[in-house]
């Protein structure tokens, strides 16, 4: 096993992982549904239907405007200019929207044809994405942030998971739950190159006056090229703690080990963002009906999580195969939040805090964050239905765009 010991800049590594692979075992699940083959509607039609269902007035349909209010997107956002979509995501209960979107036929509301592919890492994922073998992927923000800065042609257009990490000691070290960063000093912790949970524990460290290194006052990292092989290193006696995120923290618990912390619940890490919707720029630029029908279907997915708890922890299992008490703590026990939110303002302020702690060097990221797609998706679907769940992705847009 190979130790190193943090270096200021951290660029130059391999950039293997975001919010994560569980393991290099691969799964796709498919629609069977043809796309919808509509005529693109004109703007004045689009407008029009808009119009009508913002007033709820059911009458103003009967003049032969496309389909009544809402019953299909085409009406407001055109005919997707692709219908047949691959999204590639990592093994974590963190993707659930795209597993959801799946299972309750929201892609196939929106004309599409999906399949989705299990990856291990972020870097497969962007290969996947510059090779157009992928139109989506779901990447951890710290990679994605750092693939950018490195001149990768990639953009963030929404969000899947915030929170949602941490790290978990030996139970010899800590008799319970919680007791903070300082029961670190003096051991041996198992990281992941570039993630967003040694961002996370850096950020911690130093604000505890913490150093990292070794010595039974500092924090020995020990880096791994992925979270599984993080986690897998508790067995060895040299390493004392590892990194988590979603759904590791609660297989930890129940295997006997104690939480250092959960990141939800620190105030320095308060709204972090984890996983981001990521694809190519260009695509964004060439497929905008495209990509919004698909995060009008991430959008849907967001409400049925809210509505319908029981259902997407069984639509979550068949993607992830844990027991479904560990998948019902890590949706629903408060340690996390998975939204199709962009979240741009704590994607920026990440972005700042990566650049200090000398991950990467500092770029223009407007090119890169396109939140656009999401706001038209929102829109349209708040002209169909503006309720309390849709108001209130509405309102954390607005106050966090």
């Amino acid at each position: 096993m190979n130790k190193y010991k943090i270096v200021s800049a951290l660029a130059a590594l391999s950039l293997l992982t975001g919010c994560g692979a569980f393991n290099n075992n691969s799964q796709s699940s498919e629609t069977k549904t043809e796309a919808k083959t509509a005529a693109q509607p004109d703007a004045s039609a689009a407008e029009e239907t808009k119009d009508c269902c913002e007033d709820k007035d059911k009458d103003c349909c009967k003049d032969g405007v496309a389909d009544c209010c809402g019953d299909s997107a085409e009406a407001v956002i055109g005919t997707p200019e692709k219908t047949d979509i691959n999204i590639g995501y990592l093994n974590s209960t963190a993707h659930l929207l795209a597993f959801v979107a799946q299972e309750e036929g929201y892609f196939k509301e929106e004309g599409l044809k999906v399949t989705l592919t299990q990856f291990s890492s972020a870097a497969e994922l962007v290969n996947g994405l510059e090779s157009d073998k992928l139109d989506v992927a779901f990447i951890g923000s710290v990679p994605t942030l750092t693939f950018q800065s490195q001149g990768h042609d990639v953009s963030i257009f929404g969000g899947a998971m915030t929170n949602g990490h941490g790290y978990v000691i030996k139970s010899e070290f800590a008799d319970k739950d919680e007791l903070g960063v300082e029961i670190l000093k003096g051991r041996n912790v198992a990281s992941v190159k570039n993630s967003v949970q040694d961002a996370e524990l850096q950020i911690l460290l130093k604000n505890a006056g913490i150093e990292i290194g070794e010595g039974k006052d500092k924090v020995n990292i020990v880096y791994f090229d992925s979270q599984k092989d993080a986690y897998a290193a508790l067995l060895n006696s040299s390493i004392d703690a590892a990194s988590v995120y979603s759904p590791y923290a609660s297989l930890a618990k129940s295997q006997g080990y104690k939480v250092v912390y959960y990141c939800a619940h620190e105030k320095a890490l308060e709204n972090q963002p984890c996983c981001r919707q990521v694809a190519k720029t260009s695509a964004l630029n060439d497929n905008p009906n495209t990509y919004t029908a698909i995060e009008r279907a991430f959008i849907k997915a967001y409400h049925f999580t809210q509505s319908d708890h029981d259902k997407t922890i069984k639509d979550v299992k068949k993607y992830i195969d844990i027991d479904e008490e560990f998948i019902d703590t890590e949706v629903y026990g408060g340690y996390s939040v998975s939204s199709p939110d962009p979240d741009k303002q704590g994607t920026l302020t990440l972005k700042d805090t990566i650049i200090e702690l000398g991950y990467t060097n500092d770029y223009d990221i407007e090119p890169y964050y396109n939140t656009d797609i999401y706001k038209n998706a929102l829109d349209s679907i708040l002209a169909e239905n503006s309720d309390d769940i849709y108001k209130s992705l509405e309102e954390h847009f607005n106050d966090y765009e």
